[in-house]
């Protein structure tokens, strides 16, 4: 049997949002509040989707007490109270946008994880806006 599991988590980052081959006020105008040049933060949920073949042994998809672990661990810890744009490696030369966030969140989980799962991941910057890799069809 095919089936998903779902879990949440949460963590706190500041990032700006900035091209430096762009002027000062072509960013203001494409990022408005997100090009503060002090940063910005965002309390942000996520949300990750395991999907695979259900072990009739343990009736388990995966145990949801070690996806609890992983997602702690290599994304939780490594992006909480953290300034994405200056203490994370993966956005040294690219925008901390949601989208790239969630990529990089689902690269993360897809290097520690049995490739026999399917992942995917929502992140919401706002409880108004999210995004989410891979993409619904």
């Amino acid at each position: 049997m095919r089936i998903s599991i779902y879990r949440w988590g949460h963590f706190n980052a500041a990032h700006r949002l900035h091209n430096d081959h762009w002027s000062d006020e072509k960013n203001k105008e494409v990022f408005g509040k997100c090009n503060n040049p002090n940063f910005h933060g965002h309390n942000y949920e996520m949300e990750v989707r395991l999907t695979g073949e259900l072990d009739p042994e343990t009736g388990y998809l995966f145990d949801l007490s070690e996806l609890k672990r992983i997602m702690k661990s290599e994304v939780e810890d490594r992006y909480d109270h953290k300034n994405l744009n200056l203490e994370c490696s993966e956005f040294k030369d690219k925008n901390p946008s949601a989208e790239l966030i969630c990529y990089e969140i689902y690269k993360i989980l897809r290097n520690v994880i049995d490739k026999k799962y399917d992942i995917g991941v929502k992140l919401w910057e706002t409880p108004r806006n999210y995004v989410m890799y891979p993409a619904e069809h």
